[in-house]
């Protein structure tokens, strides 16, 4: 179960929060990839393409955002991987979201505009 308010509502999230078969990754398009995006935005500052971000698309700039975020963190499924891959799946989704709920905490985080437009955020 997804914790974040940004993640939470998010039924294709929840989805991969909890199933393989619902991993997101390139060449996935939609509401769920504008959250991964502004989340890595948000929590890494990450360089991802404004063209992906405009689209809600999961292009080769949000590959690599999600590589390194996974990397930086050891996000590695030891039963099958050696080492991180740029797929947003079970552990990735609760790790992001897991993050996303403490800066919600921390910092009052409200999304001010959808996360697919302008992906702007408001800090009270």
């Amino acid at each position: 179960m997804l914790i974040s308010r940004l993640f939470s509502a998010n039924a294709r999230l929840c989805g991969c929060a909890q199933v393989n078969e619902k991993h997101v990754q390139r060449g996935d398009k939609g509401e769920h990839v504008a959250l991964v995006q502004y989340a890595l935005v948000i929590i890494e500052n990450a360089d991802i393409a404004e063209g992906e971000m405009a689209a809600s698309s999961y292009g080769p700039s949000t590959a690599d955002a999600v590589l390194g975020y996974k990397t930086r963190r050891k996000i590695v499924n030891l039963s099958y991987q050696k080492k991180p891959d740029n797929i947003v799946g079970i552990m990735t989704v609760r790790a992001l979201d897991l993050e996303i709920a403490a800066i919600e905490k921390l910092h009052g985080f409200t999304i001010r505009d959808r996360p697919g437009n302008a992906r702007q955020r408001a800090w009270s």
